[in-house]
């Protein structure tokens, strides 16, 4: 009887490690857990700074020589900053000028060079005085050296939809 107990254990337990629900549910859990990890953390991470208005933790994401890009700033916005001198003094004063900040990332993706990591994600931006949201899409590149520091930010958002949020659409060059 003992005997016929333990092959039934046994083969219950070797029915579960081969039944593709149970795969599909670990290849999930290390989907969930790889996003949680390494370079693609750090992302992560530079949103919630940005949500929580801790600028010095966000610049201290960056290397020293890291840098920042805003190829479509269309005159409106500064072209971008390097080193964490000016990517401090570009962001300090973001946080004052709004009354929440709110970044949901629609895509996340490590490219084949793993210091490489793109991004999809909105921006939800409360305006002061209840004066409504900034709303925008944005589409980013982050690349990392090897000790996992940002070395360059692209940020690529829509100069238009910023410009009527803001009251500069006549300002765009």
């Amino acid at each position: 009887m003992r005997h016929l107990f333990l092959i039934l254990v046994l083969t219950f337990f070797m029915a579960c490690q081969s039944n593709p629900k149970t795969e599909k549910l670990k290849h999930q859990n290390q989907t969930l857990m790889q996003g949680t990890t390494g370079n693609k953390a750090q992302v992560r991470a530079f949103f919630q700074y940005l949500e929580d208005k801790d600028i010095p933790a966000m610049v201290d994401l960056f290397s020293d020589n890291g840098e920042q890009i805003n190829p479509y700033a269309s005159g409106l916005f500064p072209n971008g900053a390097k080193g964490k001198k000016a990517l401090m003094n570009y962001w300090e004063p973001v946080p004052q000028n709004f009354d929440g900040m709110e970044f949901t990332i629609e895509e996340l993706l490590e490219t084949e060079n793993t210091n490489l990591i793109y991004v999809k994600y909105r921006g939800k931006i409360q305006l002061k005085n209840d004066a409504g949201f900034y709303e925008n899409q944005y589409y980013s590149t982050f690349r990392f050296n090897n000790d996992g520091k940002i070395t360059e930010y692209v940020e690529i958002f829509n100069p238009i939809v910023a410009a009527k949020a803001f009251g500069l659409i006549d300002s765009i060059n």
